[in-house]
């Protein structure tokens, strides 16, 4: 079992990265420019995020939503996506990354698409 890692979609407010990462600075939160990945479609995110263990952290509600239920409906495995609406606050929404962190293994996210914050 391991910790959940997360990993930044090219849309994700930065105060949400910087955020948890300054209340916990053994997250590994990562964001997809910072590896020179911003550029990728939704569906290839989402690859990437299954080859490197990172669960995906997106306001893409619509589109990436939809690519996360096709690659689950033909089998594929997706590592975990969370999905976060624009408008809603930041802290809460730091709060859950947190909750998810330290309660959880990153296994548990296999498969599953959720929206934050709890």
């Amino acid at each position: 079992m391991s910790r959940p890692r997360f990993l930044a979609d090219q849309d994700l407010n930065d105060a949400i990265v910087r955020g948890t990462t300054r209340q916990e600075p053994a997250i590994e939160f990562v964001r997809l420019r910072d590896l020179g990945l911003e550029e990728l479609p939704d569906e290839q995110v989402l690859q990437y995020a299954v080859r490197e263990r990172w669960i995906v952290v997106s306001h893409d509600v619509n589109t990436m939503t939809a690519a996360a239920s096709a690659m689950l409906n033909t089998g594929e495995t997706m590592h975990g996506l969370l999905l976060v609406h624009q408008r809603n606050p930041i802290a809460p929404t730091i709060d859950s990354l947190l909750l998810i962190w330290t309660a959880s293994e990153a296994e548990e996210w296999v498969g599953l698409i959720e929206h934050l914050p709890f």
